[in-house]
C-alpha cells in the first residue's frame, strides 16, 4: 500500500469514526431535548476533536454533517430541512465557524508537523544543538548534546545552562553578552563539564533570536567537540617548540667562535684595567682618581660581558612560550650586537634603518629574537662567496598596515632561484651543505603563531629581501 492510498483509507476511517460521534451526540442531545444553540457548541467542540486527531478533509465532513443534524433534528420545523431564516443564519455562521477552525487547526498541525520534522533533522547532526531563553534556562536539547554531555532531553530541558554544564568562558560572561546584544552572534572556545564529570573543550556559536517587538527571546547555541583538536595542537606546538630550541642551540654553536670572541674583549679589558689599577694603587703617592676610573672600566667591561652571557643564556634556555608587549627595535638592537662579531668576521657592512615610535607588538621575545637571528646569519652566509662587490645588509622595520609593523632582512648575497622561493620554507629543504632545513620552516611558524606573515621577494639588484609582520599590540 503506497503512502497516498494510506491517507485515503485514514481519512476515510475518519470521517466514519467521526459520523458515528455526530450521531451519538445528536441522539444524546435530542433525548435531553436541548436548545439549537447548546447544540452547535457541543458539535463545534466534535469539530475540534475531530481537526485534532484527523485532517481537513475529515474535519469538513464531520462539519457538514453535523450541519444537517443541527438542521434536520434542531432547526424548528424539526425532522424537515425547511428552516426559518433566522436558524438559517445560524446554520450558515456554525458551518462557518466549524470550517474556520478545520482551517486554523489543520495550519497548526502542519506547521507542528514542520517543527517536528526540522527538530528530527536537528537530531541528525553530531553537534549539539540547544535553545535557552533570555535567562539561559534550556528550551530545547537535541539528540547530539545527549549525547556529548550525557544528560538526556528531559534532563536538559528546564535547567540553567551555564550552571547545568559549569561553563568556563574566555572572557568576563557580561561582555560575551554585550557582544551578542551587539552583533546577534558570538563565537569562541568553551569548557564545559560533562554529567560524568569529565571536561570538554568545544567551539561555540550563539545565535540571538528576537521578537516582533526586536526584544532578545532566545538564543541557539551549537557546540563542537574540539578536545581531541585542541590536544593535537597543544602537542604540536610542544613539537615545534621543542624544534625551535633544537634551533636556537645549534645557531648559537655555530656563532661559538664569534661569541667567545665577543666575551673575550671585556674580559681582556677587565683584567688590563684591574692591572692598572693595582698600579695606580701601589704607587708612592696613590693616585685614587685613575683608580677609580680603572675601577669604573672594569665594571663597565664586566657588564658587557654579562649582557653578552645573559643573552646567549635566554636563547638556549628552554620553557614554555611568553608573549608579552615587546618593542620590535630593541629585539633587533640585541641580536645586531650578539653578532658584532660574526659581522665583522665575514666583513659585512651592516646598516639599521629602525623607525622610531613603532607601536609595541605582542610576542614572545626568545622566539622573535630566534626569527631575526635566523634571518641574519642566513643572509651573512648568503654573502660569504660575494668577492666582487660589498657585503652590505640592512635591517628596517616600519608601520606596515594600520595594524601591523613590519621588518625587513636584506643581504646584497647570491639570491635565490625564482625556482626555489616556493620550496625554502619546506621542513626539511636545505641549500647549505651542513644544514638541517629547519630554519626558515621554524620562523614561519612562529612568525605565523604571533598572527603575521613570513615570506621573500628577490632584490632589484643582488641578494634577497626576508620580510615579516607581525601584529600590533592594542
Amino acid at each position: 500500500m503506497n503512502d497516498k492510498t494510506h491517507r485515503f483509507w485514514r481519512s476515510a476511517w475518519q470521517c466514519l469514526l467521526g459520523s458515528i460521534v455526530v450521531a451519538l451526540l445528536t441522539f444524546v442531545c435530542f433525548q435531553l431535548q436541548l436548545n439549537l444553540a447548546t447544540t452547535s457548541l457541543l458539535y463545534l467542540i466534535v469539530v475540534v476533536l475531530v481537526s485534532l486527531v484527523g485532517g481537513f478533509v475529515s474535519s469538513a465532513f464531520v462539519s457538514f454533517i453535523a450541519v444537517l443534524c443541527l438542521s434536520y433534528f434542531f432547526a424548528p420545523p424539526i425532522f424537515s430541512f425547511r428552516d426559518e431564516p433566522l436558524d438559517v443564519v445560524a446554520l450558515i455562521a456554525f458551518l462557518g465557524t466549524a470550517l474556520v477552525i478545520t482551517s486554523l487547526m489543520s495550519r497548526h498541525k502542519r506547521t507542528e508537523e514542520v517543527l517536528h520534522e526540522q527538530a528530527s533533522l536537528l537530531d541528525l547532526t553530531h553537534d549539539t544543538v540547544f535553545v535557552r531563553d533570555i535567562n539561559d534556562v534550556i528550551t530545547y536539547w537535541n539528540h547530539g548534546a545527549e549525547e556529548l554531555y550525557g544528560w538526556t532531553k528531559e534532563e536538559g530541558i528546564g535547567k540553567v545552562s551555564h550552571q547545568l554544564m559549569q561553563t568556563v568562558f574566555p572572557a568576563p560572561p557580561e561582555e560575551i553578552n554585550a557582544e551578542l546584544l551587539r552583533t546577534g552572534r558570538w563565537e569562541g572556545e568553551l569548557v564545559h563539564t560533562k554529567r560524568n564529570g569529565t571536561q570538554v573543550i568545544v567551539a561555540s556559536r550563539w545565535s540571538l533570536q528576537r521578537d516582533k517587538k526586536g526584544l532578545p527571546a532566545a538564543i541557539l547555541e551549537t557546540n563542537n567537540d574540539i578536545t581531541e583538536h585542541k590536544r593535537a595542537e597543544d602537542a604540536l606546538l610542544k613539537a615545534q617548540a621543542e624544534l625551535a630550541h633544537v634551533a636556537r642551540v645549534t645557531t648559537i654553536g655555530e656563532l661559538t667562535a664569534s661569541i667567545a670572541h665577543e666575551v673575550n674583549q671585556p674580559l681582556s679589558a677587565i683584567v688590563a684595567n684591574g692591572n692598572a689599577c693595582l698600579q695606580w694603587l701601589a704607587a708612592r703617592v696613590p693616585n685614587l682618581d685613575e683608580a677609580r676610573e680603572a675601577a669604573r672600566r672594569i665594571i663597565r667591561d664586566g657588564n658587557r660581558a654579562s649582557e653578552v652571557i645573559g643573552r646567549i643564556r635566554a636563547l638556549v634556555k628552554k620553557g614554555d612560550t611568553e608573549k608579552m608587549p615587546l618593542d620590535i627595535n630593541d629585539i633587533i638592537r640585541e641580536i645586531a650586537s650578539l653578532t658584532h662579531s660574526e659581522i665583522q668576521k665575514y666583513g659585512v657592512v651592516l646598516k639599521m634603518n629602525l623607525a622610531p615610535g613603532l607601536p609595541r607588538v605582542l610576542g614572545d621575545r626568545i622566539q622573535l629574537q630566534q626569527v631575526i637571528l635566523n634571518l641574519l646569519m642566513n643572509g651573512i652566509e648568503a654573502m660569504n662567496t660575494v668577492t666582487d662587490r660589498a657585503r652590505e645588509m640592512l635591517i628596517r622595520s616600519s608601520q606596515h598596515e594600520p595594524d601591523q609593523v613590519l621588518v625587513a632582512v636584506q643581504d646584497s648575497g647570491i639570491g635565490i632561484d625564482s625556482q626555489n622561493l616556493d620550496k625554502i620554507f619546506d621542513t626539511f629543504y636545505t641549500t647549505k651543505s651542513q644544514g638541517m632545513g629547519m630554519g626558515l620552516a621554524i620562523s614561519r611558524s612562529i612568525v605565523e603563531n604571533h598572527g603575521g606573515k613570513l615570506w621573500v621577494t628577490p632584490n632589484d639588484g643582488p641578494g634577497a629581501a626576508f620580510q615579516f609582520t607581525l601584529l600590533q599590540y592594542r
